[in-house]
C-alpha cells in the first residue's frame, strides 16, 4: 500500500523534540511529529488541589488547547473547555500521573500546558510524548535546586495513533489517513511496555481481536521508537 506521504505501514513520521524552547518555563518542549507541532510547558507550584491537601502527596495535571490557526480553518478559542478538550486534558494528566510517584513529589503540583500550534493528526499523542520530556526537565530542575532529593518519575511514557485505512493497519496516522480510517486507535504505553490507555473506535464495520492485536503490535513498535527519541533529547545538555 502506498501511503499519502510515502511511508511504510509501520513507519513513524519524522520526530523532533526541541527542549528549553521557552525561557521562563521550568520545562518546555516543542515536539514535531510530521506536520503536527505541539508546545508543551511544565510549571512547578508549591501547592496542591484541596482534595489532597495535608496528605503529603503531590499532583500532576494538564491543560490542552488548539490555537486558532493550528487547523486549516480557524478554531474559536474556548472560554470553557468543551467535551473533546476535557477528554484530552484528562488523558494527558492520567498518563503522566501513572508514571509519577506522587508521594515523592511532596505537596507541590506540576501543571502541564499543551498547545497545538499546527495540527495534522495525532495531536493528543504528540502532546503526551512531549509533555513527558517537559515534566522530566521540571523534575530535574527541582532536584538541582534541592527541592527534591529523589526523582518521582518511575519510567517513560509515550503515545501514538494507529488505524485501519483501506483495509490496512497503519502506524501514526496523518490527518488525511485519520479522517478516512475504518478504525482509529490511540495507545499510551510506558517504557516497560505496560498500557495506560487504549482508545479504539470502529468508524464503520466492527473490527476483530486479530485486527486489534495487529494494531497494538504496530503501536508497541512505534512507542518504543518515540521513547528512544525522548531519551536522546533528554541526554542533551
Amino acid at each position: 500500500m502506498n501511503r499519502i506521504d510515502g511511508r511504510k505501514i509501520n513507519e513513524l513520521r519524522e520526530v523532533t523534540i526541541e527542549r528549553k524552547y521557552l525561557r521562563n518555563a521550568e520545562g518546555s518542549v516543542l515536539i514535531s511529529i510530521g506536520n503536527t507541532k505541539v508546545l508543551c510547558t511544565a510549571t512547578a507550584e508549591e501547592r496542591v488541589p484541596p482534595f489532597i491537601r495535608g496528605t503529603g502527596q503531590g499532583w500532576v495535571t494538564a491543560e490542552y488547547a488548539m490555537l486558532p490557526r493550528s487547523s486549516q480553518q480557524r478554531i474559536s478559542r474556548e472560554r470553557q473547555p468543551k467535551g473533546r478538550t476535557q477528554e484530552i486534558q484528562r488523558l494527558i494528566g492520567r498518563s503522566l500521573r501513572s508514571i509519577t510517584d506522587l508521594s515523592l513529589l511532596g505537596e507541590r503540583s506540576i501543571l502541564i500546558d499543551c498547545d497545538v500550534i499546527q495540527a495534522d493528526g495525532g495531536t493528543r499523542t504528540a502532546a503526551i510524548t512531549g509533555a513527558f520530556v517537559a515534566l522530566t526537565d521540571t523534575i530535574n530542575s527541582l532536584l538541582e535546586s534541592g527541592a527534591l532529593t529523589q526523582t518521582p518519575i518511575l519510567e517513560e511514557v509515550a503515545a501514538t495513533s494507529v488505524g485501519i485505512v483501506d483495509g490496512k493497519e497503519l502506524l501514526d496516522l496523518c490527518y488525511e489517513e485519520d479522517s478516512t480510517a475504518e478504525v482509529d486507535m490511540n495507545i499510551v504505553m510506558t517504557g516497560k511496555g505496560k498500557f495506560i490507555e487504549v482508545q479504539g473506535t470502529a468508524e464503520g464495520v466492527p473490527y476483530s481481536k486479530e485486527d486489534m492485536d495487529k494494531l497494538i503490535a504496530l503501536a508497541t513498535g512505534g512507542i518504543s521508537e518515540l521513547i528512544g527519541h525522548q531519551n536522546t533529547a533528554l541526554a542533551k545538555r
